[in-house]
């Protein structure tokens, strides 16, 4: 990788909280790279947040995420602006902000991430497979419709992954767009085309809407309760009682969100690998039993999770650095799926990468609920596409998300020949 002359620990570090360096890989990885030799538990300070340590090694973020008792979610869970993290906290004094699995801890998390959890067991994956290649069929036709050029994120990227999530819960398609929109707005906080506004109460306002639709379905699966995932969740009991209005809307919150644009954001920038990696491509069609470790460094590789954080709760050390109670760390899963230490050459986009311990998932109890959906649908949308594929080709500039949280590409456009 080229680096860029000149960057400092400092600014590197200020990088982290810059949604607009996530948009693009080199002045980031530039950012990441340099922390891990300089000062890789780096203490960050950026006017309009609040500090933080950045914990950029793989090593690092594995003790972290291990330690889960001396290293909580709440109160900060990923990194909003100082004035976010204050209306939050306001909010959840009076009980009424969101509390979706990365908001808790133990108890609460084991016991609320159970209600989902048979939805994303092996069994249940099996049933699910055959819609999600009916549905990766249908996309890959749609290429083919679009007649030899589209932008891949809006016509199809952002698409697939979202039917899919929507039909485990069991909505109905004509919300789809609506749930596209809200999707996209609350991750697109930080850019400019997608964000719905700029101010906190604009941000509100995009989770308000969420909570209003996700109380109607509530409401309708608790009178007429159907064989989906809503229906599971409005339906759930803990100790006997059913969860409260907030908790629900929040777990739908998660996985209508969490569960597509993580996915959506891999399959695009695993395309734009492919095709600026042609040799990989070309091996990667010459040898489809590839597939499995070709789907974990697309995930690798985009990495679409970019931090969660975490607080200390006693005082203690990471990577050498003094932690004092309260202090946020931010877990950076760019850097540690780039570590030198970890993977060899990492910088290299490799098909049959083996082994790839990437971190894109997390690791221990807060490990993603939807990994191996998501692993299927990345899987079966390459498997559909690359036999029908003559040629392909960048049709224009690519253009990341910005974004501190959860991203990728929001446009890809490509120019391409398909069979049938």
């Amino acid at each position: 990788m080229d680096m860029i002359a000149g960057l400092t620990v400092d600014e590197a570090g200020r990088a982290l909280a810059d949604p607009t360096a996530y948009a693009d890989d080199r002045r980031l990885h530039e950012a990441l790279a340099l922390l891990r030799r300089e000062d890789p538990v780096h203490r960050v300070e950026r006017e309009g947040y609040n500090p933080f340590w950045a914990v950029t090694r793989h090593a690092d973020i594995m003790e972290v995420e291990r330690a889960h008792t001396r290293f909580l979610n709440a109160p900060r869970p990923v990194l909003v602006t100082a004035e976010l993290d204050a209306m939050n906290a306001e909010r959840a004094a009076q009980g009424i902000a969101l509390r979706t699995l990365i908001h808790m801890d133990d108890p609460d998390h084991r016991v609320i991430r159970a209600i989902g959890a048979d939805w994303f067991r092996p069994k249940a994956m099996r049933a699910l497979e055959p819609r999600v290649r009916e549905l990766a069929k249908r996309y890959v036709d749609r290429m083919a419709e679009l007649g030899g050029a589209c932008d891949f994120v809006q016509d199809v990227a952002v698409h697939f992954p979202l039917y899919v999530i929507l039909s485990l819960l069991g909505l109905p398609e004509s919300d789809f767009d609506r749930m596209l929109k809200l999707t996209q707005e609350m991750f697109g906080g930080d850019d400019t085309e997608l964000r719905r506004g700029t101010s906190p109460e604009e941000r509100l306002a995009v989770l308000m809407d969420f909570f209003a639709y996700f109380q109607e379905l509530t409401a309708a699966r608790r009178a007429h309760p159907t064989d989906d995932l809503a229906s599971a969740i409005a339906n759930a009991r803990v100790d006997g009682e059913p969860l409260n209005d907030l908790d629900i809307a929040s777990y739908y919150v998660i996985i209508a969100t969490a569960g597509h644009d993580t996915t959506s954001s891999t399959i695009s920038g695993g395309l734009r690998a492919l095709v600026e990696h042609p040799d990989q491509l070309d091996r990667l069609r010459a040898d489809p039993s590839l597939m499995p470790p070709a789907v974990d460094e697309m995930i690798r590789w985009v990495t679409p999770v970019k931090e969660f954080m975490r607080t200390a709760v006693e005082d203690c050390e990471v990577g050498g650095r003094r932690i004092r109670a309260g202090e946020a760390l931010l877990l950076s899963y760019p850097s540690g799926n780039r570590d030198e230490e970890v993977f060899e050459d990492p910088f290299r986009f490799d098909v049959g990468r083996d082994p790839n311990r990437h971190l894109a998932f997390g690791f221990g109890v807060h490990y993603c609920l939807g990994a191996a959906l998501a692993r299927i649908e990345v899987r079966a949308f390459f498997e559909e596409l690359l036999p029908r594929l003559e040629s392909i080709e960048l049709g224009g500039e690519p253009e990341g998300i910005a974004t501190t949280f959860v991203g990728g590409l929001k446009h890809l456009p490509v120019r391409y020949t398909l069979k049938g």
